[in-house]
């Protein structure tokens, strides 16, 4: 029987502390996508700080194994593939799991990044054992619902995620911009983290002129990306626009895709004369964003946009839309180009502007990448580790911390729930 931690004064400093935190996602690495990359940063922020992590998440297939160090225990859950989104998981409830787990192994403070149904049994069963719950909001999953023929359930979901987020002690949202959203929608207890980039990886050094030529684009040509998954909600048939009218000013630009979706083979058939790259991760996705000039991002459905950071610290000339992302890191003309939320004439506009303008995309390029020097992840992790040591200490001084007695099950070892 693990045992528990007690609570420690307030004049004890912050940095000294050691948190046990239970880390509840139905997404993490290998999985790529923004909310999966983002956690396991934090995750490796808050071990490299000393802290103990459980991480709790569906099973990724057969051979999919959970890890034991010396401050990282996986638990695999049963899930479920989400539909048209056969890569990513569904967990399934798992409050009996979690319950029994919790009573062996309690942390100090549950942190729920997903909503779906094993994020919502966690809530409950943290709730019900008196454990400190915070939440990330990372996906409008409210807003898909128009670009899959289910607009009728944009308001009951847009009610169970904010009945969900409300039930935890606090909320974190990545910008400003959001957070007034979310508040005017009657979210409650919501707190700014923001999101980091990796400056090392994401450069423009990365710069690949074998690529480029692969592109069958020279040291003077101009190379447009989007990078992303290719679906519905992330607006594509407004890259296409954009990078038509940048054509007819530059006849000879390129437009490279990088990622995969549902939307890919009609994209392919559609444009002949693009570069569909597939997926890419690691230093081969940095040489993809280094080697272009221009990123192009409509997206209306981002809660942030990971990859406007990822471009502009890549040293591209960002196009996007004047929220999110783009709305909290990109001043107009200075260091990318925004356009009015929605407004397809202008977004196109000012992608048509870049084109012929090496000198312009140059400029820009250069101050994006300026822009991302003071964003490292390790500094976003400081961020989430002082609001977690925040709650637990509140939860201390009001005695909701050890109430529960251990029960007969308490015998049960990290290794039982591995293989549930």
């Amino acid at each position: 029987m693990e045992k528990q931690t007690p609570f420690i004064p307030l004049y004890l400093p912050l940095a000294q502390r050691s948190l046990h935190v239970a880390v509840v996602t139905e997404t993490y690495p290998p999985e790529i996508n923004g909310v999966a990359l983002t956690i396991q940063h934090m995750v490796d922020g808050l071990r490299r700080r000393n802290h103990q992590i459980q991480l709790i998440r569906p099973r990724q297939g057969k051979g999919d194994m959970p890890t034991f160090t010396a401050n990282l225990q996986q638990i695999l859950l049963p899930g479920f593939a989400i539909p048209r989104y056969p890569n990513l998981q569904l967990g399934l409830p798992a409050g009996s799991a979690l319950r029994q787990l919790w009573r062996a192994s309690r942390p100090d403070v549950v942190h729920i990044v997903t909503e779906g149904p094993l994020g919502w049994s966690a809530l409950n069963e943290a709730r019900k054992l008196d454990i400190p719950v915070t939440s990330d909001f990372h996906t409008n999953f409210h807003s898909y619902t128009q670009h899959y023929g289910i607009g009728w359930m944009r308001r009951p979901i847009g009610a169970y995620l904010r009945h969900l987020h409300n039930r935890a002690r606090l909320t974190l949202v990545p910008d400003q911009g959001l957070r007034h959203e979310l508040e005017a929608q009657g979210y409650q207890n919501l707190a700014i983290v923001g999101r980091g980039v990796d400056t090392d990886l994401f450069s423009p050094a990365r710069r690949s002129m074998e690529l480029r030529r692969s592109w069958g684009v020279g040291q003077n040509g101009l190379v447009a990306v989007h990078v992303g998954r290719l679906a519905a909600e992330k607006n594509l048939e407004t890259v296409v626009d954009a990078f038509d009218a940048m054509s007819t000013r530059f006849p000879r630009a390129k437009l490279v895709w990088v990622g995969d979706g549902p939307q890919r083979a009609m994209l392919q058939a559609r444009n002949p004369g693009h570069v569909f790259a597939g997926m890419q991760t690691g230093i081969d996705l940095a040489e993809h964003y280094a080697s272009a000039d221009v990123f192009l991002f409509p997206s209306l459905t981002e809660t942030f946009g990971n990859v406007t950071l990822e471009a502009m610290a890549s040293g591209l000339a960002v196009v996007a839309y004047n929220y999110a992302a783009a709305a909290e890191h990109i001043h107009h003309g200075e260091n990318g180009l925004v356009a009015e939320f929605g407004n397809l004439s202008l977004f196109c506009d000012q992608a048509a502007i870049l084109a012929g303008r090496p000198e312009m995309v140059a400029r820009l390029g250069g101050n994006a990448r300026h822009s991302t020097d003071g964003l490292a992840w390790s500094l976003i992790c400081e961020r989430f580790e002082q609001l977690l040591l925040e709650i637990v200490d509140e939860g201390g001084r009001h005695g909701k911390q050890d109430r529960f007695v251990l029960g007969s099950d308490s015998n049960l070892g990290p290794g039982a729930m591995s293989s549930l």
